[in-house]
């Protein structure tokens, strides 16, 4: 019993070969680990129950033999009505609109408005995450502060706000009818309250920068997970640019050194956590685009992936009771109020801004404007919270965001020459 717990709080100090830094090390129980499995075993007391529930009805042949008020919901939720569409674009956005009506002077305002919205959105988004994830609140002269440690109750302020305006959205706008199985849902689910988590919990280890830098790194695992999941296979253009990105982010990584300020040095538990969200989050985007073969709009995806992220963070979160000692830390500090709920502000209202942009612009400009995000949101972090950049390290963020955008221009090529949306490509883009 008392073994465990010191293995696991010595497990990043062996790794790195470094003391722990202070602030990380207030008890076993707030290492990221323990952590990881306690959350993990609240997902599974839900899943575990819904799969023997899913079993049980498909066993009884409930689809043919079920009646009563409970039907609808279980026929729903268990079976669908498993039509598919027969091209993956059905499954994806409307066609994008191509405007011979509206004027130049129209289309580049919308432009403009596009670029700004998600600029804005994920820029302020980014600038938060780091705020609420590495300061304390509270501080004074007398004391020192104390900061927000349970990622987890982050990923549900997101995911419970996303969910409202997903369901506002699907109520008031008119959808394609829906077919998939509810539950297909939950896989998506759990990899992206996961590949969040992981998301968060990184930066108490490692700079936003180098959190930003790795994100752009998983195409190598996105492009593994499609060949599992989806069985899709890939150009030689998309091998070479996915080669240089990791390239890039090999030479920043390496420029850090151990002497460099604390918030720039990558720990051993920082790269295992990166490398947690860049798997989840492969995993999340090829799921999507398997479930995209039924017949719904990405709204549609995003309400139903969000039904069972808020089901499963909330009860986690409750099985835990660090549901109520997160409230009481928003009622103690204000400020963190704000920022908790800014941040999920931002996080919906840039997925929003991700449909419209795909939809009015498709996802060539949208991949730019995006990118050219991540370069602002590395410049951004380094002038608000002071990060250095070595001669080595810029070269590394050069060649990233130079094969980055070699990649948009030769997938637009592709797009030209073939007139039709390669197989490999999804209209939802998760963050």
């Amino acid at each position: 019993r008392f073994c465990l717990p010191l293995v696991l709080a010595s497990l990043p100090m062996m790794a790195t070969g470094e003391e722990i830094a202070p602030a990380l090390e207030d008890s076993w129980g707030d290492f990221w680990l323990f952590r990881f499995f306690i959350n993990a075993a609240g997902y599974a007391s839900i899943v575990v129950p819904g799969f023997l529930l899913i079993q049980y009805f498909k066993r009884r042949n409930y689809l043919e033999t079920g009646r009563g008020i409970c039907f609808p919901v279980i026929k729903s939720c268990v079976f669908g009505s498993e039509v598919k569409s027969v091209h993956q674009e059905d499954g994806s956005l409307p066609p994008r609109a191509e405007s011979t009506e509206s004027s130049t002077a129209r289309q580049v305002f919308k432009l403009l408005f596009c670029a700004a919205g998600l600029q804005a959105s994920y820029l302020t988004w980014g600038v938060l995450q780091e705020r609420v994830m590495t300061r304390t609140y509270g501080a004074t002269e007398t004391d020192p502060g104390e900061k927000f440690k349970d990622s987890q109750f982050l990923v549900f302020m997101n995911r419970i706000l996303a969910f409202t305006v997903a369901g506002l959205y699907c109520a008031l706008t008119k959808q394609p009818r829906h077919g998939a199985p509810m539950y297909k849902y939950s896989f998506a689910s759990l990899s992206n309250i996961l590949s969040s988590w992981c998301q968060y919990e990184a930066l108490k280890y490692i700079s936003f920068p180098t959190q930003v830098l790795a994100k752009a790194s998983k195409v190598i695992p996105v492009m593994m997970m499609g060949k599992l999941v989806s069985r899709k296979s890939y150009e030689y253009w998309e091998y070479l640019t996915a080669a240089l990105i990791s390239v890039g982010v090999s030479m920043f990584l390496l420029a850090s050194a151990p002497n460099r300020h604390v918030s720039t040095v990558t720990t051993f538990s920082g790269i295992v956590l990166l490398s947690g969200y860049i798997i989840f989050d492969s995993f999340t985007s090829n799921w999507q685009d398997a479930l995209f073969t039924y017949k719904m709009s990405p709204v549609q995806m995003m309400f139903g992936v969000n039904v069972f992220s808020c089901l499963f963070t909330v009860g986690s979160l409750l099985e835990q009771g660090a549901l109520l000692e997160s409230l009481h830390f928003m009622a103690r500090h204000s400020e963190f109020t704000a920022h908790a709920v800014l941040l999920s502000v931002c996080s919906a209202c840039g997925q929003l801004f991700i449909f419209y942009t795909i939809n009015q612009f498709g996802a060539a400009v949208f991949t730019i404007i995006m990118t050219l995000r991540q370069a602002f949101a590395i410049l951004l972090s380094c002038l608000i919270y002071g990060h250095t950049v070595t001669v080595v390290g810029g070269l590394g963020i050069a060649v990233v965001f130079v094969a980055l955008f070699l990649r948009v221009y030769a997938r637009s090529r592709m797009k030209k020459r073939s007139k039709k949306v390669p197989a490999g490509e999804t209209p939802v883009q998760k963050v």
